[in-house]
């Protein structure tokens, strides 16, 4: 049985209303399935690899399918298409199941609902979203050809792949516990409705907790990097409250969304072990998911916690240079 790379693109990834009040770039459906092609492109380099794409309801799968190699059996996953989150989460259950690796382009969001349900599968996350953090910009096609070389085993997924964690959220209301998941954030937000789930003002948040940390990151990651790093593979997490503009415990620089950079007032830091809480109450406000506005929540106990279950992604420069030692680009 020929080796299985699935292929997940989100056809409204990066396109949210932040390309209209901030610096951010905006991201086509062309130049995804440009980028789609290219990853196929790369993938020509395994031999005897199948790709299965997933479906959705812009024919952007379609048309990837169509403009594919001749020498690559690409075809669509069978799946019910609901033009939502729910269609990335369903594609990576199925993958997690019957794919050898995974290539998602997408956004945090998309990353996030790919985390859900994807297992142990291999992950390349290109981005194509806004704010991103876990993905990164890479060539299509040198993601392309890592992945062939990770799904047919040509090189170690356990020496190029790290365990990124992740952040859930347990709301007690008193009528009953809820919980959402983060992958690199969680947070906890001055504001009364969802609305139009892009953070855009920096002064609304109250606090969160992350699972990464880097000054070089956009959004609350970055808050929290303008005290310390914790990499995406370091266990537990980062936790913090803002506090008020005019008298702040510290001020920290960081990009709060693209072409924003803010002095944020923090008035409490704390490193987290992993599954260790950090909590809130919350009267009205609404918790955010990865850069994206999600639940709203009214007089509730809420706990965030650092957990490091999250998805194995590809390290692309771990996996080129692991192939070139072996000679895997020289031509026969």
């Amino acid at each position: 049985m020929s080796p299985t790379v699935g292929l997940i693109v989100n056809p409204v990834a990066g396109r949210d209303i932040r390309r209209l009040t901030g610096g951010a770039s905006v991201s086509s459906n062309y130049a995804k399935r440009r980028t789609a092609t290219c990853v196929l492109e790369g993938l020509t380099m395994a031999n005897n690899t199948d790709v299965l794409v997933m479906p959705d309801s812009a024919g952007l799968a379609d048309r990837i399918v169509d403009d594919a190699p001749d020498d690559l059996e690409v075809d669509l996953l069978d799946m019910t298409v609901t033009a939502s989150g729910e269609d990335a989460r369903n594609a990576a259950e199925r993958f997690s199941d019957e794919a050898d690796a995974v290539v998602v382009l997408g956004g945090d969001g998309t990353n996030r609902d790919v985390a859900h349900g994807i297992g142990d599968v291999p992950v390349v996350s290109i981005s194509t979203g806004t704010n991103n953090v876990v993905p990164t910009s890479v060539d299509g096609t040198i993601a392309g050809t890592a992945t062939g070389l990770i799904a047919t085993g040509g090189i170690s997924a356990d020496e190029t792949t790290i365990r990124h964690g992740t952040v859930e959220a347990i709301v007690d209301d008193g009528t009953g516990e809820r919980r959402i998941r983060g992958l690199a954030t969680l947070g906890i937000l001055d504001q009364q409705f969802v609305g139009t789930r892009a953070i855009l003002d920096p002064e609304d948040v109250i606090g969160g907790v992350v699972s990464r940390a880097s000054p070089n990151e956009i959004g609350l990651s970055g808050i929290a990097g303008g005290r310390t790093v914790h990499r995406p593979d370091d266990r537990g997490g980062i936790g913090f409250r803002v506090g008020e503009p005019s008298d702040p415990a510290q001020e920290v620089y960081a990009v709060t969304v693209p072409g924003v950079l803010s002095k944020v007032p923090v008035e409490e830091y704390r490193v987290l072990d992993d599954g260790e809480a950090f909590e809130f109450d919350v009267s009205t406000g609404v918790i955010s998911a990865d850069g994206e506005r999600e639940l709203e929540v009214r007089d509730a106990a809420v706990q965030l916690r650092p957990v490091s279950d999250g998805p194995r992604l590809v390290q692309i420069d771990a996996v080129v240079e692991r192939a070139v030692d072996a000679g895997l680009f020289r031509v026969p």
